[in-house]
């Protein structure tokens, strides 16, 4: 999906996911070692420029979206920022006291050079708070939990995040909750969701949600064990769905991250819930992998832009043989052919996690996704 306000223009927004079960990706770039976790505090103004922009003649409210999370370790140099709408910098982590916490300094320097360099495109920059792993290590679903399950923890976590997008410039924030695992956690996150709300939209900033796709990648039926309130979604511009590892699905099978049937039953799921609570399917992002899943789980998963820069043909399929195992991910075609399904059910755009696992040039992605998006942004221009 395409992607985000102080600027006074009050623009739809998303939500993925960010932070998925799969964890931190390898690509043919070595991570960088994560420095120590700082709590965020006041911190000098990021210089974004603050200038009124010329809305284009092709409205962005009525255009379709492209989301881009970006991990924080990522060099932002690397973010192809003209095909984003929004560009996600992942994560902040949630506190059960309701504070935040970034990746030491080097998180906050690419915060602001991507806030800058986004600028240069008409980017919006939104932060991601939760993800699957915390920065202080396990699962991120207890400390969100508890911030938002106690009514001073939930508006201090609320005013941390308000605070953090008005002193960086930022054009919003994503919820990344994964995942409400009962009633009392929905609830908890509705509330959650309609504080942030009251507190971003006036000021002209977007709020977002990832979700899980809540759909059994082997049987094909609804999961139970991921829980919304449907009122949730009244209070977001962007509702950004995972609909990718699958491979957990039913005993571990690599053939089931994200293939094209599963994200068919996704879709059809969350195009049917929107339409029973009279919910707008403009708000819905269907989100893709830009990573590969090996048969082999004792192996480390690899980025896209690794299998594409082993041999440019494979950019057209969905499987390669490399590292000693098979790897699944989805190829150019695959990801046209989910983009438009996605157009076709009236979704809003398109979401990916992560920007920095694509490839460069004519076998880019996130240019697949962009050109095909287009292709409808015209037609709306025309209505």
């Amino acid at each position: 999906m395409k992607k985000q306000t102080v600027l006074l223009i009050l623009v739809i927004l998303i939500t993925f996911t960010g932070g998925i079960f799969t964890g931190v990706l390898f690509s043919n770039n070595k991570i960088e070692k994560a420095s120590k976790p700082v709590k965020i505090e006041k911190a000098s103004q990021s210089e974004k420029n603050l200038e009124k922009k010329e809305i284009p003649e092709e409205s962005k409210e009525e255009s379709k979206v492209l989301l881009g999370y970006v991990q924080d370790f990522r060099d932002p140099n690397v973010v192809d920022y003209s095909k984003l709408t929004h560009a996600i910098f992942s994560f902040a982590h949630p506190t059960p006291d309701g504070d935040i916490l970034l990746n030491g300094d080097s998180a906050i320097n690419n915060l602001r050079a991507m806030v800058k360099k986004a600028a240069n495109h008409d980017t919006k920059v939104i932060l991601a708070v939760g993800g699957w792993f915390h920065i202080n290590g396990g699962e991120s679903y207890e400390p969100f939990k508890a911030a938002i399950s106690n009514p001073d923890s939930r508006t201090r976590l609320v005013n941390e995040l308000a605070s953090i997008a008005d002193r960086e410039k930022l054009d919003g924030i994503d919820i990344d909750f994964e995942h409400p695992r009962s009633k009392a956690d929905a609830a908890n996150l509705a509330a959650f969701a309609k504080e942030l709300s009251d507190q971003l939209h006036p000021k002209g900033k977007e709020l977002s949600i990832a979700v899980y796709s809540k759909i059994h990648a082997v049987t094909g039926t609804e999961m139970g064990f991921v829980v919304y309130e449907p009122s949730t979604f009244q209070y977001v511009d962007h509702v950004n769905i995972m609909a990718y590892d699958g491979q957990w699905d039913g005993g571990y099978n690599a053939a089931n991250l994200s293939p094209y049937p599963f994200t068919e039953k996704i879709v059809n799921y969350w195009t049917k819930l929107f339409d029973t609570n009279n919910l707008p399917k403009e708000k819905l992002v269907l989100g893709v992998p830009f990573y590969a899943q090996p048969e082999d789980p004792a192996i480390k998963q690899v980025s896209y832009a690794a299998i594409v820069n082993r041999d440019p043909a494979n950019a057209v399929t969905d499987t390669v043989s490399m590292n000693g195992t098979i790897y699944h991910y989805n190829g150019v075609k695959t990801i046209q052919k989910k983009t438009n399904l996605a157009m076709e059910h009236g979704f809003g755009g398109m979401m990916l996690w992560e920007a920095g696992h694509d490839s460069k040039g004519t076998h880019s992605l996130t240019s697949a996704i962009f050109h095909e998006l287009e292709k409808f942004n015209h037609v709306l221009a025309k209505k």
